[in-house]
């Protein structure tokens, strides 16, 4: 539906006496991207006319990149050529007079029609989740949790899955899968306002299992040059793209981080059963609690899952103050499988690993995941049945 911003109640009142039926109103700016950030089906915004001009091209610049389907209309008690320029050159699709009935409803008629030829005729777009693996400290296994998350949620060619390497200095993700990228997230430095779907599509790397992968840099001094606006683009843009956008972490909150966790849908945290570890996951977990990030949509997985330390899976809860999602169990099989380049979910799908991480699939997904008895055209084998009714879920 229609969103006016505006501070004057009569402006509201007459422009939505032109509206449809059930239009929205706010009376700033930081109003609207809050309303805009929590619903991804208005198709028009009029700025009224006690939005300063230069506050209503910013925003529209910002509009035209964020919420791309969504028109800007520039209403003005007076229009000029300066005004006409100025929107224009924001990226506003109309400008109108507040008084004109006419021109109002024609704005709304071509932004609705836009809205239909760029998100189909239900206005509904695709839009995958986004999930962070993270931990605060390396050496956890976070790497290895981010690729086998990523195969067993793509296990079968079910799911559109991109695994992105954000761990923008010392990524790993390429040579643990044995990939040699011919392009890099690096390459999209400086093209914040061009980024789209097409541009995204030469930048990653195709895995044999059906997976895209978004490479981090070769070398670590393009990590500064990397903005937190840049990933916020990247991976909005990816989530129309893809069912499922997995994003490996560094082990730090540094602005590109903070940025992939504010775009989270879910997150996994990652943790091992030793002290210092503990205590990092614990202050994460702090700091996550008070920039209300993925609120109950965390999972704390525990890597390297053996009591024989001394720290079992209850001391670890009482710790932590968070139930375990996952234990991924220790196994010299892992580390093999890993170093071989070929993950424990593709190496071994019988694996206790490999099952721990298709539990961990299902559990940020909300629903099954493909069995590995399940062959690549999605038909059951005929001794799954004993496993029964699994939904099977496919791209149209």
């Amino acid at each position: 539906m229609p969103v006016i911003v505006d501070r004057d109640p009569q402006v509201i009142a007459t422009l939505s006496a032109m509206l449809p039926p059930g239009t929205h109103a706010v009376d700033s700016a930081d109003r609207l991207l809050a309303w805009l950030n929590n619903r991804s089906d208005e198709y028009v915004v009029f700025l009224g006319p006690n939005v300063p001009m230069d506050e209503a091209t910013a925003l529209c610049d910002q509009l035209r990149i964020t919420q791309p389907s969504t028109t800007v209309v520039i209403v003005r008690d007076v229009v000029d050529t300066e005004i006409l320029s100025k929107a224009m050159q924001a990226g506003a699709r109309d400008v109108v007079l507040t008084t004109d009935h006419g021109a109002v409803i024609a704005a709304v008629n071509r932004a609705q029609t836009l809205w239909v030829a760029l998100r189909g005729p239900g206005g509904a777009a695709h839009v995958g989740q986004i999930i962070t693996v993270f931990s605060p400290k390396g050496g956890v296994g976070k790497t290895t949790t981010s690729v086998n998350l990523a195969l067993a949620l793509s296990q079968g060619g079910a799911r559109k899955v991109c695994l992105v390497d954000l761990d923008l200095a010392f990524g790993d993700v390429a040579i643990t899968m044995q990939l040699v990228p011919a392009h890099t997230i690096e390459e999209a430095i400086g093209a914040e306002d061009q980024l789209d779907e097409a541009m995204i599509e030469t930048l990653l790397t195709r895995h044999e299992d059906s997976l895209m992968v978004l490479a981090a840099p070769a070398l670590p001094d393009a990590r500064d040059r990397i903005t937190a606006r840049l990933v916020s683009k990247m991976l909005r843009t990816l989530k129309q793209q893809f069912d499922f956008v997995v994003v490996d972490t560094a082990p730090s909150f540094d602005e590109q981080t903070l940025q992939a966790l504010d775009e989270t849908d879910e997150c996994v945290i990652v943790a091992t059963l030793d002290v210092p570890t503990l205590k990092n996951v614990k202050v994460a977990f702090e700091t996550l609690d008070l920039l209300s990030i993925a609120v109950d949509h965390r999972h704390l997985v525990l890597n390297r899952a053996d009591d024989a330390v001394g720290l079992d899976n209850a001391k670890v809860e009482a710790i932590l103050g968070v139930a375990i999602s996952v234990p991924i169990p220790t196994a010299v099989e892992v580390a093999a499988a890993t170093n071989a380049g070929r993950p424990i979910v593709l190496a071994n799908a019988d694996h206790a690993a490999s099952r721990a991480f298709r539990d961990l699939a299902r559990a940020v997904a909300g629903d099954d995941v493909l069995d590995p008895e399940t062959s690549r055209n999605g038909t059951k084998k005929p001794d799954a049945e004993r496993r029964g009714n699994r939904k099977i879920f496919r791209r149209g």
